[in-house]
């Protein structure tokens, strides 16, 4: 027999990832078009930096994800109980985990994914042009491979902190989201957590 609360969680998770879809497009553009204009007018040591940059951003949000998918309610409502603010958010973080990590990990892990192949793409065209080379296939297997060797080794060592120091890290993004709320009335969740 079907009940009430399943319709509506089938609705919201439909509502969802019609949302995230739409977000991840949009986001996926924008994030392409500025790292493409960014990168070709940078000198090679730079446009390093910037995929650098990139791939930490996809690892460190793998972070996140994982650490609010790995962790407990139990010791923030404690911390909520003895009037810590940030508690509030935390168990937000927990109750939500499903998007947040999918939001994390998915979105802005699949999208740093995208956008470090395309500047490694554009780096190494950089260099091609710039050392006049006339056969780039070996310097592009060889950037590839830095990149996909950076990104998987940064993520397995990303899930080991995230597993082992998940309460820290939640309560670090509760801050985050407590001081984005107070000062620049940013919600990221509307249900309030009591």
């Amino acid at each position: 027999m079907k009940r009430k609360g399943d319709d509506v969680s089938h609705k919201q998770t439909k509502k969802w990832v019609i949302v995230i879809s739409v977000w991840t497009f949009v986001m996926a553009i924008f994030f392409s078009l500025i790292t493409e204009k960014l990168m070709k007018n940078l000198d090679v040591f730079f446009a390093f930096i910037i995929l650098i940059i990139i791939m930490l951003l996809g690892i460190v949000f793998d972070i996140i994800g994982i650490a609010v998918a790995a962790s407990g309610e139990k010791i923030f409502h404690s911390m909520a109980a003895n009037k810590v603010e940030e508690a509030k958010y935390a168990i937000k973080l927990i109750k939500n985990a499903g998007q947040v990590s999918n939001f994390c990990n998915d979105v802005i892990g699949d999208i740093s994914g995208i956008v470090s192949g395309s500047a490694g793409t554009i780096i190494i065209y950089n260099i091609i042009s710039k050392y006049d080379i006339k056969d780039g296939t070996i310097l592009s297997i060889m950037i590839t491979a830095l990149i996909a060797s950076f990104t998987v080794g940064g993520k397995a060592v990303g899930k080991e902190i995230a597993i082992n120091n998940s309460e820290k890290i939640i309560f670090k993004m509760a801050k985050v989201l407590n001081f984005l709320e107070k000062n620049f009335r940013i919600k990221l969740f509307k249900n309030q957590t009591k």
